[in-house]
């Protein structure tokens, strides 16, 4: 079964901005073949201003296909993808103020605010761990999920 993204953003800030509507179905690097595994759809309360791993590469059960000898070794390609969503304090209350910093390798990538969301490609190389840094100890929930092929 295929995994399919949708997006659409409408914008009135933006002159003669008619809109976005895409999607994609997430397929094997080079390939039509629809990906195939996924870590499965979780959840992470966080309460504390350390770093997290959300995802520890090097630590996946099934291991994910590595992008780190893609040089010498274009077969490994890989195409995982992550989609990450702030949904604030887990009880149904979204504060805008609570941004968490979502980085790989330690690197940060973007913060998430109460509501935010985001979904980018990886290379799932074992070092380059997902992390989330909340910038105060107050509550806050990500829901996450990465597709990804196996090796």
């Amino acid at each position: 079964m295929a995994t399919i993204c949708s997006i659409s953003i409408s914008s009135d800030i933006a002159p003669g901005f008619g809109g976005i509507s895409e999607s994609m179905t997430l397929t094997q690097a080079g390939a039509l073949t629809d990906i195939d595994s996924t870590t499965g759809f979780q959840r992470r309360k966080l309460s504390a201003t350390g770093a997290v791993d959300l995802i520890t590469m090097a630590s996946e059960l099934i291991e994910p296909k590595d992008a780190s000898t893609e040089a010498t070794d274009p077969k490994t390609n890989a195409a995982p993808k992550i989609y990450i969503r702030n949904i604030g304090d887990g009880k149904g209350t979204i504060d805008k103020s609570v941004g968490v910093t979502i980085g790989v390798k330690s690197e940060p990538i973007g913060k998430l605010y109460g509501g935010d969301w985001m979904m980018m490609p990886l290379t799932c190389i074992d070092t380059d761990d997902v992390t989330a840094t909340p910038e105060t100890d107050d509550t806050v929930v990500l829901e996450f999920v990465m597709f990804y092929e196996e090796a």
